[in-house]
């Protein structure tokens, strides 16, 4: 089934943590994401619609608009009544105590922008940029640093025209990210920086002048500070890497099902009494998803081990049980799905905050600034670091198992290298194995907590930076890494089911595996004689990368569930 008719499907039914499917509304892939902002109400699936690249409609909801115009000016009844207040009438950093004058302020909200848009390296992806200017607005619609309402309406402006400011990756430390979101306000202001549109990138004003946007739009005093103050950035990495993770543990629980059908394993591994003895809610309900999955096997049971040992000439011998990684993967793969759950409390929290310093409060006397350090990504960064933590595992553990179909010992009766024609002759699947193992120490590099290497930096005045875009980045990256190694692991199983197909003849694999299995072959052919690899690879990449793996995994669950009982 092509993907788009996939994600119709999968539209009308969601797959909750008990294994069971729930009825929901269908939603058209390409339908218009809707939001209006106030503030508190953003979530984490609204972010995950912008990042899927649907058209987006957002705005400020009047509530919102009132509460920023009234907070505006509290603020500069404030300022009028002698306040002294960093951003506004004081300078930055180690130069907080350098007054500015009426005259300097204005100035001064062009210059922050200029100074601190010094990022360099890979731009953030369209997706990524449009979200985090989607935060940025939701978060001044609390109305409590002070801006006017026009400044995070010239942000969605830029999103709903389909621009997207060009953000380099490297300069945050995750103490706000100061250069990136700089880069987005010049942006705003048709200013030097570049900004793609519809597949052109160049300078902001000519962009602009694309998309039909006035180019006349300026930064008022203290405006500048809390557009570049806060982790909105990172959050928004963040998310995307969470969306991403998200997806590739499904696509992992898919091959890892194939992987029970290749070697014939235990069912018992997934009994449902020890995973709920366990105690451990997601494990439960990944084993429930894998008994789904393989449903209707009778690969997985003695009489199927018994076949093929015959077949191969042996003595059939009962499987006392299989390896650890084996029995113990539904609780492996359990963290990352627990981690994922924390994490959307966390980033939905960040989403839903001011995290800009000053901050402006009402007070029984008009409004108040308070100066404080709300703009600090310690939270996301350390969250990061742990959910690449689990990224790196699940990778050791896809690799470890992708390894032993390699092995006719260790697959129980595979043909040795996975190999389809004459053995020896061809080397078969052993160098595409290879490229998993070449990988794991990328992730396990990769994976170190980029959030325990603080440093101190201008001057003493940021003398504890959490890092958190550097622990964004490597579990991005890691994303990338462990979409190939699962890959590989599709490949490989798929193969070895082939090979012995006609030793299993009259026994069938699970409804699920058997439409899992269908969904690789429709992109990939069984490989007899050896044959140029990287093509193949590719193509299984780009099947988990694209989403249409997880879409069978997901459509393989949902149509299985009804379907009968387990062999």
């Amino acid at each position: 089934m092509a993907r788009r008719a996939l994600v119709a499907v999968l539209a009308s039914a969601m797959v909750v943590g008990t294994g069971q499917v729930a009825a929901a509304e269908p939603v058209r892939p390409d339908a218009p994401v809707r939001l209006v902002l106030d503030g508190s109400h953003l979530t984490v699936r609204d972010a995950y619609d912008v990042l899927d690249g649907r058209p987006v409609d957002v705005r400020l909801a009047g509530s919102a608009v009132a509460a920023m115009r009234r907070s505006r000016a509290g603020a500069i009844a404030a300022l009028a009544k002698g306040a002294r207040v960093y951003g506004w009438n004081q300078a930055l950093g180690p130069l907080k105590d350098r007054p500015l004058d009426d005259r300097q302020q204005r100035r001064f909200q062009l210059n922050v922008l200029l100074s601190h848009a010094a990022g360099v390296g890979p731009a953030l992806p369209d997706r990524v940029a449009r979200l985090a200017l989607i935060l940025k607005a939701n978060q001044m619609a609390r109305g409590d640093e002070g801006v006017r309402p026009e400044l995070p309406q010239r942000l969605l402006d830029l999103v709903n025209a389909g621009i997207a400011p060009v953000m380099p990756q490297i300069g945050s430390l995750g103490t706000g990210d100061l250069q990136p979101q700089a880069a987005a306000g010049l942006v705003a202001i048709g200013g030097p920086a570049p900004a793609r549109y519809r597949g052109t990138e160049a300078p902001a004003a000519r962009i602009l002048a694309m998309a039909g946007l006035r180019r006349d739009f300026e930064f008022q005093q203290g405006e500048a500070l809390p557009m570049i103050s806060g982790s909105t950035v990172v959050a928004a990495l963040f998310l995307d890497v969470m969306h991403r993770a998200e997806a590739l543990a499904d696509v992992a629980e898919g091959t890892f099902a194939l992987f029970l059908e290749a070697t014939r394993a235990e069912q018992s591994a997934l009994d449902p009494r020890t995973h709920d003895e366990r105690h451990i809610p997601e494990q439960s309900a990944i084993a429930a998803r894998l008994r789904t999955l393989i449903r209707g096997t009778q690969w997985m049971t003695d009489r199927g081990r018994a076949q093929l040992d015959t077949a191969l000439g042996q003595q059939p011998h009962p499987r006392v049980q299989d390896s650890v990684a084996v029995r113990a993967a539904p609780h492996i793969m359990a963290v990352l799905r627990r981690d994922l759950a924390a994490d959307t409390v966390i980033v939905e929290r960040e989403a839903n905050s001011s995290t800009s310093n000053p901050l402006v409060f009402p007070t029984a006397g008009g409004y108040e600034f308070v100066m404080g350090g709300n703009w600090d990504g310690a939270m996301m960064g350390h969250a990061a670091d742990s959910l690449n933590a689990d990224l790196a595992d699940l990778g050791v553990l896809s690799q470890e198992l992708s390894g032993r179909l390699l092995s006719p010992r260790w697959s129980y009766g595979l043909p040795a290298n996975l190999a389809g024609g004459e053995v020896g002759l061809n080397s078969g699947m052993v160098q595409v194995q290879t490229v998993a193992a070449a990988l794991v120490p990328e992730m396990q590099a990769g994976a170190f907590p980029a959030g325990v290497l603080s440093r101190p930096v201008k001057d003493g005045q940021e003398d504890h930076n959490t890092m958190a875009m550097a622990s964004v980045r490597h579990t991005d990256a890691n994303v990338d890494r462990l979409a190939t190694i699962l890959a590989v692991q599709y490949l490989m199983t798929t193969q070895g089911i082939d090979l012995i197909r006609d030793k299993m003849a009259g026994l069938p694999l699970g409804q699920g595996t058997q439409a899992l299995h269908d969904a690789v072959r429709r992109r990939v052919p069984k490989l007899i004689d050896d044959r140029w690899m990287s093509p193949d690879l590719q193509a299984a990449t780009d099947m988990v990368n694209n989403g249409e793996l997880r879409d069978a995994v997901r459509h393989a669950e949902s149509t299985t569930s009804t379907s009968g009982k387990s062999a």
